[in-house]
């Protein structure tokens, strides 16, 4: 695979958040390829917890971004609980609404913590780095 390649299959991330406008905040700022090196991402919108547990049961589920302030479940508790209930847990990230929140989503045993509002640089880093640190991904040579 060439450094711009990212061929394979598309990533399952799962955006979880009881308000449509926060998984798409999300989605449009991670974008569909958050680096040359990674497959595409195919994103699946959950707006409860079940959808969540329901996708990383199927095997179907390579990122989980979890909203923090979701209702009733927050995605901190969702985080915590794949993390606990899962032998091989998918990578998760929480969104979290203050800097101040960065504890607690280490807490919840977060690969990895988003802040709003969302900066598109920094998310779609993110997520990169996440993914890559989940799962084998050749390395790219300059």
């Amino acid at each position: 695979m060439t450094a711009d390649s990212g061929a394979g299959q598309p990533l399952d991330v799962v955006v979880m958040s009881h308000r449509p406008e926060v998984r798409e905040a999300v989605m449009s700022a991670v974008g569909r390829r958050p680096a040359r090196d990674l497959p595409r991402l195919t994103f699946t919108e959950a707006d409860g917890i079940a959808d969540v547990l329901g996708a990383a049961d199927s095997g179907r589920l390579d990122l989980a971004v979890l909203d923090a302030e979701a209702q009733p479940t927050g995605g901190m508790g969702v985080c915590r609980q794949l993390k606990n209930e899962r032998a091989d847990p998918a990578p998760v990230i929480v969104v979290v609404r203050r800097e101040d929140d960065r504890w607690l989503a280490t807490w919840s045993q977060a690969d990895a913590v988003l802040v709003q509002p969302l900066d598109p640089v920094t998310a779609a880093r993110t997520v990169a780095d996440v993914l890559r640190a989940g799962q084998p991904v050749p390395a790219t040579r300059g």
